[in-house]
């Protein structure tokens, strides 16, 4: 090697030297930087990572609100259950075996425990995870009696190292003590999926809390579940507690939850049993009643029905299934959600209507011979020998529908659908909770916008609560109260006030006015004569359903034929069943001093007069009582039964 090659090497050597040495820099000053980073600029967060790591925070549960009838009687409550977690990290395989043996778990029940537990990834095996909600009382005792043999860990034999492998811990369950018993207004709750915690979790909300159901428990969530606590304490190594050692300054070691608000509802449970009993025997139907003086609602009947407690527990797939395939529908609520043809009780609204225009006298007659053609379609009447000659009150107590075919040609269909809309009928009412049908009042520019030509038969169909008109139990106990209490439509009310846990009113709600129907008294009061008539007549449609000596009430039956497209899984025995009309009664009671206005529907019962209004007279004699029985027998007249508020 020649000197020339020397410094040539050097000379390199140097300049490898100078890049090897900027590179140490740069690495020493990135590490530098990012000692500051850590150490300066994210100091807070990571030293929040870090008391994070040895700290458990234990949730404490709220108890969710208490719901009461109008009279204090509790609808829903709140039971305590037990419910154990595991914590896969510290849980030895003899504790699995005595924990399955302790909980009395079949051969497949421990099987499915063993790989749940194993599908618990690493990251989360240090987590508590819940595997039992609500065990038994044996269950329980079970587990406090054997809890020294539970995760214990050889160390000294005296006194053995003991580690947090199993937690019960008691959580508040909901409780239905009146059962199934207004069950669609009420509803249950269950536990939220994996889309609903996504938009819930800024409120508050966590992976397996539970949420109401539609129905009142939905429709009151924010007021009724309340604000969790929680309470922390530092763990050493192997995940026991350390007393005294949690920095003031990391904030409260313990935050109280806060309990949900009550909740006092409009609805009489007592009222709910006295419907049930008068249903019995009639495998579907529905009743409303509301207050007319106030629009408070009394009772939401819908059956059949379902178990509330069943629904909270969890219902396995065959149990649902039984529930969705019943051809009587028990998951509907026929009150709200459901509309039909409201048939004769219809009537009231066309003879309003065709009164305060002046189209027709009180006191013009109609003879009525069974039947009433137009061009070459025949109108049949609900008397097919006739009712001789009749006037309004008359086509009233008879249910006469001439009568009414007639009154339709000249009130015209824009009209009829004017009157029932002020009444509310065709239009959602407000009431708040479920899903609210609207109902459908036709017009004849619906007819015109749906493409089908407009005919008189439409309006005549109309004028009879048929053809393509449909209303809700809730529509219609609202509208025959705003004819009970002159004209006054309100919203139906369900909840009177909310109150905290120690009974001090949070809020009352005073009754709302939906609408001040515009309606001559005297209208309101021939009307309502007719439908007094129509109960204590001899000829009235409802005469055989009253009750001497008991409660006047004043009403209407219906009867509405439907059409059912038979399905390949109907039963060929029970086919005339669905074909059959739905029996209707509305009414309301005392006649004399309006207090209830009553819907009574019983599915595909046939006659409304032999079928629902029976049950109307039961409800309202045994609900009233002698108290309604004291008021005036005498028949209404005048305008006193039409007064305002």
């Amino acid at each position: 090697m020649n000197l020339l090659s020397v410094r040539r090497e050097v000379g390199e050597f140097k300049k490898r030297y100078k890049w090897m040495a900027l590179v140490v820099v740069i690495v020493f000053l990135v590490l530098l930087g990012r000692m500051i980073q850590l150490q300066l600029v994210d100091y807070q967060h990571w030293a929040q990572v870090s008391r994070e790591n040895i700290t458990r925070t234990v949730t404490l549960p709220a108890t969710r609100g208490v719901i009461r009838d109008s009279t204090g009687r509790i609808v829903a409550t709140n039971r305590a259950a037990y419910n154990v977690y595991l914590t896969p990290q510290y849980l030895a395989e003899t504790d699995l075996d005595r924990v399955t043996e302790l909980m009395g778990l079949e051969e497949e029940e421990q099987t499915a425990l063993r790989e749940r537990i194993d599908r618990v990834p690493a990251r989360r095996r240090a987590h508590q995870i819940r595997v039992f909600t609500d065990v038994s009382r044996d269950q329980l005792a079970a587990l406090e009696t054997h809890q020294l043999d539970l995760c214990a860990r050889t160390g000294n034999p005296d006194n053995p190292t003991r580690l947090p492998c199993i937690t019960v811990i008691a959580e508040p369950v909901r409780t239905y003590p009146f059962g199934n018993l207004a069950a669609h207004a009420i509803r249950y709750l269950n536990e939220m999926n994996g889309e609903e915690l996504d938009r819930l979790q800024p409120a508050g909300y966590r992976l397996g809390d539970r949420i109401g159901r539609t129905g009142v428990e939905r429709a009151w969530e924010s007021y009724l579940r309340g604000r969790r606590g929680y309470r922390r304490a530092y763990v050493d190594v192997r995940g026991r507690e350390v007393e005294g050692l949690f920095p003031e300054a990391d904030g409260p070691t313990r935050r109280e939850p806060v309990p949900g608000r009550d909740l006092a509802l409009t609805l009489d449970m007592e009222l709910m049993r006295i419907i049930d009993r008068a249903f019995g025997g009639h495998p579907s139907g529905a009743a409303v009643v509301v207050d007319v003086r106030t629009g408070a609602v009394r009772a939401l009947y819908s059956k059949p029905s379902y178990d509330l407690g069943a629904f909270t527990r969890g219902l396995s797939f065959d149990e649902y299934g039984e529930l969705r395939d019943n051809p009587f529908r028990p998951l509907i609520d026929k009150t709200i959600y459901e509309s039909y043809f409201p048939g004769s009780t219809f009537k009231p609204f066309s003879a309003i209507a065709a009164m305060q225009d002046g189209v027709m006298d009180a006191e013009e007659r109609v003879e009525c011979l069974g039947s009433y053609t137009l061009g070459t379609t025949v109108f049949h009447c609900n008397n097919r020998n006739g009712h001789g000659e009749v006037n309004l009150r008359e086509s009233l107590v008879e249910s006469c529908n001439v009568y009414f075919y007639r009154l339709a040609e000249q009130v015209g269909l824009d009209r009829l659908a004017r009157v029932a809309g002020d009444f509310g009928l065709g239009r959602r009412t407000g009431v708040g909770i479920n899903t609210e049908a609207s109902g459908f009042i036709p017009t004849r520019s619906w007819y015109e916008r749906v493409g089908r030509r407009f005919r008189l038969g439409y309006t005549l169909n109309t004028a009879i609560g048929q053809g393509d008109t449909r209303t809700t139990l809730v529509q219609l106990a609202m509208s025959y109260g705003a004819i009970a209490n002159g004209g006054t439509l309100y919203v139906p009310q369900l909840v009177e006030r909310v109150t905290s846990p120690d009974g001090t009113v949070v809020e009352a709600f005073e009754p709302r006015v939906r609408r001040r129907v515009h309606v001559d008294q005297e209208i309101l009061a021939l009307v309502i004569d007719g439908l007094y008539g129509a109960v204590n007549d001899p000829t009235g449609t409802a005469y055989d359903a009253r009750v001497d000596g008991g409660v006047p009430i004043a009403g209407k039956t219906g009867t509405a034929q439907v059409s059912r497209r038979a399905r390949p899984d109907d039963d060929p025995d029970r086919a005339w069943y669905y074909n059959r009309a739905h029996a209707w009664f509305a009414g309301f009671a005392p006649a004399e001093d309006p207090q209830y206005a009553i819907v009574v529907l019983v599915e595909h019962g046939g006659a409304g007069g032999r079928q629902a209004a029976p049950i109307a007279m039961n409800i309202l004699q045994e609900y009233l009582g002698s108290e309604g029985a004291t008021a005036s027998n005498a028949a209404p007249s005048g305008t006193r039964l039409a007064r305002r508020p």
